[in-house]
């Protein structure tokens, strides 16, 4: 069983209230080979949000709000279903501040980029599971 970001599943949960919709992984939730996973939406927040950045350690909404309890939270209520489902990889959204691979936002919501993973991917990584982005399937 493979983790994925549900918003590459085609699930209407990013912070825009837009899904960012790989054909093929949605395939692949289609025929039970993966589960689609939000740690916003867990975390119970709302769609559409305020966009999200790292910076300094802490996830900070556009408008300067600390969020990193909420994202904390919904991370670790997503990788208690990837370990319950012996998820053993994950195909998660690239640059994102939960979801991120190797590249995520610098936290200064200019589109810059720097080294990092979002917190979820971290303790997803921290498990375990290996982690990649939808980029490996473009």
């Amino acid at each position: 069983m493979i983790v994925v970001s549900a918003c590459l599943a085609g699930v209407e949960c990013r912070y825009n209230g837009s899904s960012y919709m790989v054909p093929q992984i949605a395939e692949m939730v289609k025929q039970g080979k993966a589960i689609p996973i939000c740690p916003e939406i867990l975390a119970g927040l709302p769609t559409p949000r305020p966009p999200a950045e790292q910076y300094k350690g802490k996830i900070i909404s556009v408008g300067g709000k600390d969020q990193s309890a909420e994202y904390e939270l919904g991370a670790k209520i997503g990788l208690d279903i990837a370990v319950a489902s012996r998820c053993q990889r994950a195909i998660l959204k690239s640059k994102s501040p939960t979801c991120g691979s190797g590249l995520i936002y610098d936290g200064t919501f200019s589109e810059k980029l720097v080294s990092g993973d979002g917190i979820f991917t971290k303790l997803l990584k921290e498990n375990g599971i290996e982690v990649c982005t939808e980029e490996i399937i473009k």
